[in-house]
């Protein structure tokens, strides 16, 4: 029997479904689940991106627990809050620090390659959405359509993403709409 392939959208955490803390032009994740917040016109854009049959699935490096400067528990409990709040299919967290070793820290496709397995996705008709390089760099990597957020931060600029956005919400219309026209960089 033919089983059909599913669609996703793969999502960046922290400066695309919840905002970043940026501190000189850099972006860092909350510290704590009551520092987590969610910027308005993300819900609306998920739900969009799910009722349109979209899977929806965070990837994430989360270095900071290996680095020591943040607990696994922290970050599970706001995971456990993304997923209660938001419509999200599934979070897969790389905790490692970029290495050699590691498949899954972004730019490494590794979390993109496991969810294709586990959900039974067709990257070529999926996208990554997010805000740094290593994402771009990640989709790119796995054969997805990218769609970086540019919020201008004062760190290395990913490598041709097909298409520049302000915002999850445009990364959705755009999406949505089926105008993946490549924009000039």
């Amino acid at each position: 029997m033919f089983e059909l392939r599913r669609r996703a959208v793969f999502l960046d955490r922290d400066g695309v479904i919840n905002k970043a803390v940026v501190r000189n032009g850099k972006p860092y994740p909350p510290a704590c689940l009551e520092n987590l917040e969610i910027p308005s016109g993300v819900p609306e854009a998920l739900t969009a991106l799910r009722s349109a049959g979209f899977l929806l699935i965070v990837v994430t490096n989360q270095p900071d627990v290996a680095r020591g400067s943040q607990t696994r528990e922290v970050v599970e409990a706001m995971h456990a809050h993304l997923l209660a709040t938001l419509p999200l299919d599934d979070i897969k967290t790389c905790y490692g620090v970029d290495s050699e070793s590691c498949d899954c820290y972004k730019p490494r496709p590794g979390m993109l390659l496991e969810a294709q397995k586990q959900y039974n996705i067709d990257l070529g008709h999926s996208f990554m959405v997010g805000d740094r390089w290593r994402d771009v760099g990640a989709g790119k990597a796995a054969g997805t359509f990218t769609i970086f957020i540019d919020y201008g931060y004062q760190e290395q600029r990913p490598e041709l993403p097909d298409i520049i956005v302000a915002s999850l919400a445009e990364a959705a219309r755009v999406i949505l709409t089926g105008n993946l026209e490549k924009v000039p960089k």
